[in-house]
C-alpha cells in the first residue's frame, strides 16, 4: 500500500476537531480494545491532530509530524511507530527467519511462513479481516502491519495461499514519511 508513497500523494491537510478526535478514540479502542489505557497518552487531549488526505482515498493522522495511524476506507490501522510503542496492544503473529527479507521488500505473506518452525499463530482464533502485526522470529519488534485473509484457524489447516495481505511496513514509503 505504501510502497511507493511520498509527498506527492498527499492532497489535503487539516487539522482535526476535538469532537472527532474523540470519536476516533471510541473507534479505536473498539477495534483494539487493549489500547484503551493508553488512549489518552497516544491521542492527548489537548493535542494537534492533523488529518493528510492521500490517493486511493488513505487518511494520515499525524500528531507532532508523526504517523499515528491511518485509515483506508473505514477501518484504522496504526502505524509502525505506535506499534513499537505499545506492542501488547494489538494481535500478533510471527513469521519465519526465509520470510523476513520478502516482507521488508512489500511481498504479502503466504501461510507456510506462518506455520512452519520458526513461524506462530495465536492458540485463540484471530477472525479474517483482522488487523495484526506481524514480528519476526528471532527479532524484538514488529516488522510490519498486515490484515489477516482467512481466520488464523484457517491458516493453520489450509497451510497454502496468501495468509495476510501487508499495509505497512518497515522501510517503506509511510515509514519514512515526513510532512515538512
Amino acid at each position: 500500500m505504501f510502497k511507493k508513497f511520498t509527498k506527492d500523494d498527499v492532497h489535503t491537510k487539516s487539522n482535526v476537531k476535538s469532537s472527532v478526535q474523540r470519536g476516533l478514540k471510541v473507534k479505536l479502542v473498539a477495534q483494539f480494545p487493549k489500547l484503551e489505557p493508553v488512549i489518552d497518552e497516544l491521542i492527548p487531549k489537548k493535542s494537534s491532530l492533523v488529518l493528510f488526505k492521500c490517493e486511493d482515498k488513505i487518511q494520515l493522522y499525524l500528531i507532532d509530524n508523526e504517523v499515528v495511524f491511518f485509515q483506508q476506507f473505514d477501518e484504522l490501522i496504526p502505524s509502525l511507530k505506535v506499534v513499537h510503542k505499545y506492542p501488547s496492544c494489538f494481535p500478533h503473529v510471527q513469521v519465519d527467519r526465509g520470510a523476513i527479507k520478502f516482507v521488508l521488500s512489500g511481498a504479502n505473506i503466504m501461510c507456510p511462513g506462518l506455520t512452519s518452525a520458526g513461524g506462530w499463530l495465536p492458540e485463540e482464533t484471530i477472525p479474517e479481516g483482522s488487523i495484526v502485526i506481524v514480528k519476526a522470529e528471532g527479532k524484538e519488534t514488529a516488522l510490519a502491519v498486515g490484515k489477516l485473509l482467512m481466520s488464523s484457524d484457517e491458516i493453520k489447516a489450509q497451510n497454502k495461499g496468501m495468509g495476510i495481505e501487508l499495509q505497512h511496513y518497515l522501510g517503506d514509503g509511510l515509514w519514512k514519511f515526513s510532512p515538512e
